[in-house]
């Protein structure tokens, strides 16, 4: 169809590039129930209801002698037992005046109760316990205290982790809906990669895209299918890409989108559906490519490893996340004291590969001694990238965003 964007020389702010690639997110894919235990990391469809009071009766946070406050005077006194109340027995019958019961944490406060006495407070003389003042409701869960019955637990497009997953159990739920895994695919570009394990000749470099990238989407919760390198063929290129369209949701490549760059798979999404090229003011990853193939969103990241890895994480994955059904899908930056100082003022935003320092119980962040493009050496080292917006300069101790890989690849 067309060829458009920015091919002159200005520099894309990433902001406005991301908010045009949101644009253009697809629907999220189809609702399929699944059981809890497959749930873990999953994007929840629909909004989730509580159908009763949470506790859904009085009871007792902790092991212990429950009791009415006002049987006990100010200087503690003694009180007849009357029973035994443990976790999972049925309700009680209304406790006496002037009278204690033994419980449990978690069973039921008996009628009459109001509070409870924890067991190390108390000690045991003949027929009874002489325990402390209390006042009413210590060390006791009233009835609706989480939450009542008919509130909103879970939002629709949340990602599902250990504890929804423990408060889905706790609701009584059995199966949840949630949306099917977006599906990837995912392409190489270059001449000059091989895979690992194959000898390389002069000029040849092995493929860390391919794992890389593939690595960032499965730890996204997508399913992805790698087709591999690129033939430097228009036709290959074509029926590649073509192939991917009919079989997955979104496709990603890398290598041979940078403006001018003479290669095969610019042509081929021109004549698949449509081509933009941008050059994003963010450091490394200044080329980027958005468009269609076949009706199917596709995003074109740089070759350079580091540089696709970066733009993976900081353009690619809101897009993603996005259509996989989420709602939140902006990274939150921690806000550090730098142990660096940054005086070149570059007009391209900057994510730098830096570390977490802690000493005399300040954390800061720290930089690796090498950022380049194809750098993934760094990347490993690093905690997350430090990001320093366009044209600021910063002083050490000055404050700096800092966005941890934790948090990029959650």
């Amino acid at each position: 169809m067309s060829a458009c964007g920015c091919s002159g020389g200005a520099l894309r702010p990433i902001d406005e590039a991301l908010d045009e690639l949101m644009q253009h997110v697809p629907l999220p894919p189809a609702v399929e129930h699944v059981p809890l235990e497959k749930a873990l990391g999953r994007t929840l469809a629909e909004p989730t209801y509580a159908a009763f009071d949470m506790p859904a009766w009085d009871n007792s946070a902790m092991d212990g002698y429950a009791l009415r406050a006002a049987d006990v005077p100010a200087e503690g006194g003694w009180l007849p037992l009357d029973g035994r109340i443990a976790a999972g027995d049925a309700a009680q019958a209304a406790l006496p005046p002037g009278r204690a019961v033994r419980i449990f944490t978690g069973a039921p406060l008996p009628p009459g109760a109001d509070s409870v006495v924890p067991q190390e407070q108390v000690t045991l003389e003949g027929e009874g316990v002489r325990l402390p003042a209390v006042e009413i409701g210590a060390n006791v869960r009233r009835q609706g205290e989480e939450f009542a019955a008919g509130s909103c637990m879970l939002a629709a497009g949340i990602r599902l982790r250990p504890q929804e997953i423990g408060l889905l159990a706790s609701l009584g739920i059995a199966e949840v809906a949630v949306h099917r895994p977006l599906r990837v695919g995912l392409l190489s570009s270059g001449n000059e990669l091989r895979e690992p394990g194959q000898a390389l000749a002069a000029g040849q470099i092995y493929n860390a895209n391919r794992y890389s990238l593939g690595g960032v989407l499965r730890s996204l919760g997508m399913e992805v299918h790698d087709y591999g390198i690129l033939v430097d063929e228009l036709a290959a290129s074509r029926d590649a890409l073509s192939l991917a369209a009919s079989e997955w949701d979104v496709l990603i490549t890398s290598g041979g989108v940078s403006v001018g760059e003479e290669d095969h798979l610019k042509q081929a999404v021109r004549e698949l559906g449509e081509l933009h090229l941008w050059r994003l003011a963010i450091q490394p990853g200044k080329p980027l490519a958005f468009g269609e193939v076949c009706g199917k969103p596709w995003i074109g990241l740089p070759g350079n490893p580091a540089a696709a890895l970066i733009t993976a994480l900081v353009v690619a994955r809101p897009f993603l996340l996005r259509a996989q059904g989420r709602i939140r899908v902006m990274p939150q930056p921690l806000r550090l004291a730098a142990d660096f100082h940054w005086r070149q003022g570059n007009p391209r935003r900057q994510y730098l590969r830096a570390r977490l320092k802690t000493e005399a119980g300040e954390t800061r962040v720290t930089l690796h001694p090498r950022q380049g493009s194809a750098m993934l050496a760094p990347a490993c080292w690093a905690d997350g990238l430090a990001v320093i917006d366009c044209g600021r300069t910063l002083e050490e101790g000055e404050l700096v965003d800092f966005l941890p890989f934790s948090e990029l690849l959650e």
